[in-house]
């Protein structure tokens, strides 16, 4: 068949459309929609006044019920573990409490007292969980005598009176099977609290505690606590755990061990305390080591 010019035209232009169109850029995929942010399941979280008005944050994980083997609270309601400096340490206690709410160690409370923001710790703890600064201040504590400390008392009130009336509203707990963790500046809380009000808690963990803050002031509480025991006047019925990370270069393993020997004397009048070492674990790193080790000691697993 003869081809007419406008026929062959019309095929070239025909070519250069095809050619064209195959070579435009793929279109380019719309960007996917920002997801919001990670929320651990069976987690509630609010804020909260103290007696004093100071604001606080507040972190709960609790069990959710449903059918066995993870229904209804046990006999006598749910124990519950209170865990200083929410902001940094709620989320490893709250995951393994949640990913074992099918054991024991998981049909239990987990309470993190924090602050309101994003920071992991906030300056107000040395105000709540410290004794006034020695008046000169000791020299390595000078450059902190700008910040305010010395409301522990007030904050102990608060842990043990407001908060934990809220807590019983909300959810069913078991008062007789309350428990405290607290990590250096916490953990020299966490001693505070057992010497004060060894009642307040039946199990007190202090990990790493920062003994020697303030020219070693908490010795004067630990001095007096073991006086009013051997003299009758207070029961040692608290069980302690006292935890070190043997590379820990801000604070001393070795007056932690101490300790727990210097304890370990008032045995006779019912003060149980256990020693937990972490070979390879540093201040930093002791917490999210001690996780499940606490919360078996809190929940009177082991």
């Amino acid at each position: 068949m003869k081809t007419t010019p406008q026929a062959a035209l019309a095929a070239l232009l025909a070519g250069i459309l095809a050619c064209g169109a195959w070579a435009q850029p793929a279109p380019v995929p719309a960007a996917p929609t920002p997801a919001a942010g990670y929320v651990l399941p069976s987690t509630q979280v609010w804020d909260m006044a103290s007696e004093t008005g100071e604001s606080y944050r507040i972190f709960v994980s609790a069990p959710q019920g449903g059918s066995p083997p993870r229904g209804g609270p046990p006999p006598g309601g749910y124990p519950v573990l209170y865990v200083l400096d929410g902001n940094a340490y709620f989320g490893s206690f709250a995951q393994a409490r949640w990913v074992q709410e099918y054991l024991p160690v998981g049909k239990s409370i987990v309470v993190g007292v924090g602050y309101p923001g994003d920071k992991a710790w906030d300056v107000r703890r040395m105000n709540d969980y410290t004794a006034a600064l020695r008046d000169p201040p000791p020299p390595e504590t000078r450059a902190y005598a700008k910040y305010k400390s010395g409301a522990r008392k007030e904050f102990l009130d608060f842990m043990t009176g407001r908060l934990r009336a809220e807590i019983a509203q909300r959810f069913p707990v078991n008062l007789e099977r309350q428990s405290l963790f607290g990590h250096s500046f916490g953990g020299l809380f966490a001693l505070y609290a057992f010497y004060e009000r060894p009642q307040a808690f039946q199990a007190i963990v202090a990990a790493s505690p920062s003994m020697e803050w303030n020219a070693q002031s908490i010795l004067d509480d630990e001095r007096a606590f073991g006086a009013r025991v051997a003299a009758g006047q207070q029961r040692a019925s608290s069980r302690l755990l006292l935890i070190a990370g043997d590379r820990d270069t801000d604070g001393d393993p070795e007056s932690v061990r101490l300790l727990a020997d210097r304890l370990e004397r008032l045995s006779a009048w019912g003060l149980r305390v256990r020693l937990q070492r972490y070979p390879d674990e540093v201040h930093a790193s002791v917490p999210a080591q001690s996780v499940n080790d606490v919360l078996r000691f809190a929940f009177q697993l082991r």
